[in-house]
């Protein structure tokens, strides 16, 4: 038997926690890692919700993976790519991967001019005082040698697909031979990788370059994009900004140019957070619709792969080729097959959105501007919006921050004892803080699982999807203190976070999309999250989301193509 459906209050709130940097983080970290963190641990946990959650009661028995079964065996996996749409979309255009297909089918470039210039461009990103830092290495001999082998398949009329010779990133936490898998540690990926992540395996099965390894948030374990270690990527729209995070180089190299797609992972907002920080697109399917292989383990029930991107075709491309069934990958046998039709339909009068008026409005003001006037525009399209009701999202926040956090800890517990004053201050306490959760505030947190899907079910029958700002600020300022010795700031990592956890902890696909710009310049995200499987809703709304916006060029972009050529081409 399981409870009612809770109260319709909004409980979700704003926190405010002392930040630390420099020495105090230095004397908290130790207070923390010593026998004396007793003492200090019960109020941190109290401010954290933690302590809150331990009093209430669920129900629901613990659900450990958010699993849908699509009714039927897995389809087998298929090579469909989805229809380009016939204009590009107001305002500045990225260099699309059908672009980067035009310029090497009309003898305007080649894969190899292609490679060199991005080696050029990583080179060049990474110099002043404000460094790039979006990949973290490149090897100059691998890349040449695919971009040899890449023209040679074009000049022989044999392309792979249209990704053929189209730059691609990959995120430190996953495998690409031969580059190690450092996860944005200073001690892991001590050897190369051996093999490729089965997403890796697929982008270059279709042709496409990788051109190296992405920084990120330290094992993920933060989503403003910090890394004391490799150096802390700065936004393209405003340097002196934040990323976003975990998946912080692929967000800041799509958004520069130097890649029209990237291989991200999100596990509590890691590709959509970035991907809305930096005024790109940032798909996370549903769990179990891409697989995980190769993929550091690091938090095994919320973790997705997916793409960020610079437009919703290059996200929808991408996933289209990363998708699919795995055999090497039990989670990924329960899904229907990927489609397509009618995906680039402007035409929304067949949706209904679902709107949480008081979860929506809990964001900067510019932000929730942003996001009603892309809602106005949806409407104008035939879109139907109506009121929703989420309850219970203080508990899944907690829920979430128990879940990742245990899973984490338990990921990095073999190189604990030995490597973890290797960590930067903000890790090393993150995973303090974890090691002290119990196996009962796990087992609880799985049971606000469980509560939280029936929750988001009862929602999607009144709503096709769920509509949300993706983040509650825009890209918060990188301050110099926090870039040597890292920071602690829960009150800003509770705004960024307030609306992805709920898709990573029930496991249904979210994309976050560009909705506007605050102010001083920065980059709005707004996200829809959809039940299982509906990955092609969600791209179908966003690229109508894109028609109607008129995007800007950021601060430091890279152009590689050449791109008066391909304007009048």
């Amino acid at each position: 038997m399981t409870a009612p459906l809770s109260s319709s209050r909004y409980d979700l709130k704003s926190v405010r926690l002392p930040y630390l940097s420099g020495l105090p983080l230095r004397i908290m970290v130790w207070i923390i890692e010593s026998p004396l963190g007793r003492l200090l641990i019960p109020q941190l946990f109290k401010s954290a919700g933690i302590t809150w959650l331990r009093k209430q009661s669920f129900a629901e028995a613990p659900l450990y993976t958010p699993l849908y079964r699509s009714g039927r065996a897995a389809a087998p996996r298929q090579e469909g790519m989805p229809a380009l749409p016939p204009e590009p979309a107001p305002g500045f255009n990225f260099s699309s991967t059908a672009d980067y297909a035009r310029a090497y089918r009309e003898g305007l470039t080649d894969p190899e001019q292609t490679a060199s210039r991005i080696l050029d461009l990583i080179d060049a990103s990474d110099r002043g005082q404000e460094p790039l830092r979006a990949i973290t290495a490149s090897y100059t001999e691998e890349l040449l040698r695919q971009a040899q082998e890449s023209a040679q398949r074009l000049r022989e009329g044999r392309p792979r697909s249209i990704f053929e010779g189209v730059p691609v990133a990959v995120k430190e936490e996953l495998d690409v031979v031969p580059y190690p898998t450092t996860v944005g540690t200073a001690f892991l990926g001590r050897e190369a990788a051996v093999r490729d992540a089965t997403v890796v395996a697929r982008m270059r099965a279709a042709g496409a370059l990788i051109i190296g390894k992405a920084n990120m948030h330290e094992i993920g374990i933060g989503v403003t994009g910090l890394n004391p270690i490799h150096g802390t990527p700065r936004n393209p729209y405003a340097p002196g900004h934040y990323t976003g995070g975990s998946s912080s180089g692929p967000a800041a190299a799509v958004a520069a140019g130097l890649c029209p797609v990237a291989i991200g992972a999100d596990g509590g907002g890691s590709i959509r957070i970035p991907s809305a920080f930096c005024g790109i697109v940032g798909l996370k399917p549903t769990f179990g619709r891409v697989s995980e292989i190769g993929a550091w383990p690091l938090c095994w029930s919320v973790a997705h792969v997916g793409p960020l991107a610079a437009s919703v075709a290059d996200a929808a491309l991408a996933y289209g080729v990363m998708a699919g069934p795995d055999e090497k990958d039990p989670n990924t046998l329960h899904q229907p097959e990927v489609e397509w039709s009618g995906w680039d339909q402007f035409d929304l009068s067949d949706l209904t959105l679902g709107i949480y008026p008081e979860w929506f409005r809990h964001a900067q003001p510019a932000i929730v501007a942003a996001c009603e006037a892309q809602i106005e525009r949806f409407t104008a399209l035939g879109a139907r919006v109506v009121e929703i009701v989420l309850p219970d999202l203080e508990a899944a926040r907690v829920a979430h921050t128990i879940t990742i956090a245990a899973e984490m800890a338990q990921s990095m517990e073999a190189d604990y004892r030995q490597n973890h004053r290797l960590h930067g201050r903000d890790v090393r306490l993150n995973l303090a803080l974890a090691r002290a959760m119990s196996a009962r505030d796990y087992i609880l947190a799985q049971r606000v699982r469980a509560r939280l899907v029936r929750h988001l079910e009862h929602a999607f029958s009144k709503a096709d999807l769920i509509l949300s700002p993706a983040t509650g600020i825009t890209a918060p300022p990188i301050l110099p203190s926090a870039l040597k010795g890292g920071e602690s700031d829960l009150t800003k990592l509770v705004e960024i976070m307030r609306f992805a956890t709920p898709g990573n902890l029930a496991g249904v696909p979210a994309i976050s999309f560009p909705a506007g710009y605050d102010p001083e310049g920065l980059p709005i995200g707004m996200q829809a999250m959809g039940p299982a499987w509906q990955e092609k809703k969600l791209l179908r709304l966003a690229l109508a989301a894109e028609r109607g916006l008129e995007r800007r060029q950021p601060q430091r972009h890279f152009p590689i193509l050449p791109v008066p050529e391909i304007a009048s081409a």
